[in-house]
């Protein structure tokens, strides 16, 4: 099979990292890509949001199945239009992908359809929404409605950073029109997991769990960020809570699609609150997420190119018939280094050094987010630069031996956390108790 995988970030790089090993794929290519993907995939330099120019290329390389990284393609009806002219693309469909380009569809969705969530406002008026925010008190959280890549969400603690928040969003339009709708929800409170499922609308096959780090400093402290590292399985998330996860939560909200006449072919992400009163949903996207799935693949032993193309043809039922997933008894853990500045302003053209000392290291793989190749060398090209992965015997090890390897990378004012997957250590002693 020729295979097209659209994005530059983390997440496309395991992606072709994992499809290259697919005994389907004969020949690989990735738009736009980076430094580390043009390793694995013939990189064509086609901007994820260009469709038409995805499109042309797809039909010129006579592409068999195309597939999708970031959300921004999805919300501008990419599948769409290569369904138009029978291509076969894995995403959802533009109608579909609102569940994560409207924070407002997804919660009146969840609310008609029963899946717990956290109780919500909608407001398009900065007015109602402060006087709201003066009646109803803090904490809360305030939500850009469309796509701010990962950056729309403010959890306010007092009402001074709530109103700030409203003015920030709807009135300076930080993100553009993104915010001129913002949501208003109560503030969950629990530990936070990350459960992916792949579905054809008749099927459902989940990913191992996960769990992300979305602020930039150790101990969920500074701003929140596109994710800081992350780790799978999480022990959050134990089979019990698993199976209520997908009951209560993927089951539901895909059988009210499918009753709204929204047929979704591809990867579900739902982001998870773990309360005292059971899983609320936080948000859905409607791909990868982005550092899970540089946790979840290095522990998937089976061929996720199968699945992709079993989803797209509505045949995700055989993989039912059996075991559906392998998986390596192990844990795996994804450390991102950032710029130095990021979430902020942050310079590019960094030279990183040390990753050829990593290659030999077992069980260690370098996803490359924003990176470029300028002949023998690699430089920085984007605030999240590079995702240091390593698997263990069990979640210690994997910590221990990710962290070896990110010591031996550098790169002028890389920054990472120090503390990934530190809570999974806890809660395994907090359980064991």
């Amino acid at each position: 099979m020729r295979v097209l995988v659209v994005g530059s970030g983390g997440r496309e790089h395991a992606l072709v990292w994992k499809i290259a090993q697919s005994k389907w794929t004969d020949k690989l290519f990735c738009c736009p890509g980076n430094g580390g993907i043009s390793d694995l995939a013939e990189c064509i330099d086609i901007k994820a949001e260009d469709i038409l120019g995805l499109l042309d290329f797809a039909k010129k390389e006579k592409i068999d199945l195309t597939v999708i990284g970031p959300e921004a393609p999805l919300a501008l009806g990419i599948v769409d239009e290569f369904k138009k002219y029978g291509l076969k693309i894995f995403g959802p469909t533009k109608e579909a992908a609102k569940l994560e380009s409207s924070k407002v569809f997804a919660k009146q969705l969840m609310e008609k359809y029963k899946v717990p969530t956290a109780d919500f406002k909608v407001f398009d008026n900065p007015e109602e929404a402060k006087r709201y925010i003066q009646i109803k008190g803090a904490p809360c959280v305030v939500k850009a409605d469309g796509l701010a890549q990962g950056k729309g969400v403010i959890v306010a603690k007092t009402v001074d950073e709530a109103i700030s928040a409203v003015e920030i969003i709807m009135e300076k339009k930080i993100f553009g029109e993104a915010g001129k709708r913002i949501i208003i929800e109560d503030c969950l409170e629990g530990e936070e997991a990350s459960i992916i499922v792949i579905t054809d609308s008749k099927e459902v096959l989940e990913l191992a769990s996960s769990q992300d780090h979305k602020r930039v400093f150790d101990n969920d402290q500074g701003e929140n960020t596109g994710g800081m590292g992350a780790y799978s399985p999480t022990p959050v998330v134990n089979e019990r809570l698993f199976k209520e996860i997908l009951e209560k939560i993927i089951y539901r909200i895909i059988d009210g699609l499918v009753k709204e006449n929204i047929i979704y072919q591809g990867s579900l992400y739902a982001g998870i609150m773990i309360t005292k009163d059971g899983p609320k949903v936080l948000e859905f996207n409607v791909r990868f997420g982005d550092p899970e799935t540089q946790a979840i693949l290095p522990r998937m032993e089976s061929d996720l190119l199968e699945v992709m193309l079993a989803t797209v043809e509505t045949k995700l039922n055989k993989f039912k018939k059996m075991d559906s997933w392998i998986w390596k008894n192990k844990s795996c853990v994804c450390v991102v280094c950032a710029s130095g500045g990021y979430p902020g302003s942050y310079e590019k053209g960094k030279e990183i050094f040390g990753l050829e000392q990593l290659k030999n290291m077992k069980d260690i793989i370098v996803f490359h987010a924003g990176t470029k190749k300028e002949g023998n060398r690699i430089l920085t090209n984007g605030g999240r630069v590079l995702g240091v992965t390593g698997l263990g015997n069990n979640l210690k090890e994997a910590i221990t031996h990710t962290y070896q390897a990110v010591n031996k990378i550098h790169f002028e004012g890389m920054h990472y956390r120090k503390d990934i997957g530190f809570k999974g250590l806890k809660y395994k002693i907090d359980s064991s108790e």
